[in-house]
């Protein structure tokens, strides 16, 4: 039962971070805030999560995961409810920064639990929670389509509800586990491919969640491309959970080739059919590169020294998910559409060079 909440967490934090999206526009025509304003928001969630992430790490370390849970919802609580009462965009900025500090807080309970409890089937168990981060994907825009501005954080919040209760029933386990830290962990090979890895993914999604939907756009209606969208996260999700009978460094192999291959195919044609192609490749690609990334830090740092590893490597993919769609767009305005594949190539050569490294540092070894 504690397995199946972790899922529900997981699945309500990726819920959480686009059940902004079809709100959107009523904040902007109910405030008469313009699209810098509006971007401005929606990125004040990614700068919150960035900030909750080493917030989280410190009480891992301090108390345990089910402490960091229940902190994260309560914060999630506030920014649910500075939509629900508020009106203004001060107080949506306030409660969208809380929100993210809150879904860092998530992703480091959800994992540190993991590691608590499956400790010798944490790669498995972690494929599964990012399956479930992909339903959650699709949920978080079913929930804002419900109209309105407080309507979806009132859904929202219902379930935020349910998420404590789980966590409360879930309690904590008989022996802390001790996670700890250790800077050394950061210059191993293994976790600077680890971190190759996580970076293409996030450049990736950012691009594809980014100018390449602008793209998409060209040919698509709203409808046609949220198909799309929902298709490639249910891709990602059972693709994710395939690659927990991978080895972790194949596994990121397979999805940064890939994802090196998906995105520039779909920035370089204006075909659906090809666009469709393309779309069950990214979705491939992602699921076994962020499985397989995440599967080599684990194997490098293992749980003893995690936390600090843990806490730059989701750092990193926060940094990639909030430069990818500038860096896209900017070299979409520039040299056209074909050129957005361009930022998950320069996070394929990143792995390449990582990869090198690493096989280099295992020959070094052997040959001392």
């Amino acid at each position: 039962m504690a397995f199946l909440a972790l899922l529900g967490l997981a699945a309500l934090d990726a819920a959480g971070y686009s059940v902004i999206a079809p709100v959107v526009p009523e904040i902007a025509r109910s405030t008469g805030a313009g699209p810098a304003v509006v971007g401005a928001l929606v990125t004040s969630f990614a700068v919150g999560q960035l900030a909750g992430y080493p917030l989280a790490g410190r009480g891992i370390r301090r108390r345990h995961a089910a402490f960091v849970l229940g902190v994260a919802l309560v914060l999630i609580v506030v920014g649910d409810l500075g939509f629900i009462l508020g009106d203004s965009l001060p107080v949506y900025f306030v409660s969208r920064f809380l929100q993210g500090v809150g879904a860092g807080g998530l992703w480091i309970g959800v994992t540190f639990a993991v590691l608590e409890r499956y400790p010798d089937d944490a790669y498995r168990r972690f494929t599964a929670v990012l399956a479930a981060y992909s339903i959650g994907g699709v949920a978080g825009p079913a929930l804002g389509g419900i109209g309105g501005i407080r309507g979806p954080f009132i859904a929202h919040l219902a379930l935020v509800a349910a998420g404590a209760v789980a966590v409360w029933r879930m309690g904590t386990p008989a022996r802390p586990a001790g996670f700890g830290s250790d800077r050394r962990a950061l210059r191993e090979p293994g976790f600077l491919l680890a971190s190759a890895g996580i970076l293409l993914v996030a450049l990736s999604l950012g691009t594809l969640e980014g100018p390449l939907a602008l793209h998409f756009g060209t040919q698509l209606s709203q409808r046609e491309l949220s198909a799309l969208y929902v298709g490639i996260s249910v891709v990602v999700g059972a693709s994710a959970v395939w690659a927990g009978r991978l080895r972790p460094k194949p596994a990121l192999a397979a999805g940064a080739v890939l994802l090196s291959v998906g995105v520039p195919i779909a920035a370089a044609t204006t075909t659906v059919i090809v666009w469709l192609v393309a779309g069950l490749l990214f979705g491939i690609g992602f699921g076994v590169a962020e499985s397989g990334a995440l599967g080599v830090l684990l194997q490098t740092v293992g749980t003893s020294r995690m936390v600090l590893a843990m806490v730059v490597w989701s750092q990193l993919w926060g940094i990639g998910y909030l430069v990818a769609p500038a860096a896209g767009g900017g070299l979409a305005q520039a040299l056209g559409a074909s050129a957005i594949g361009l930022v998950s190539l320069v996070g394929a050569l990143l792995v390449v060079a990582a990869f090198v490294a690493s096989r280099a540092e295992a020959a070094g070894g052997a040959g001392r």
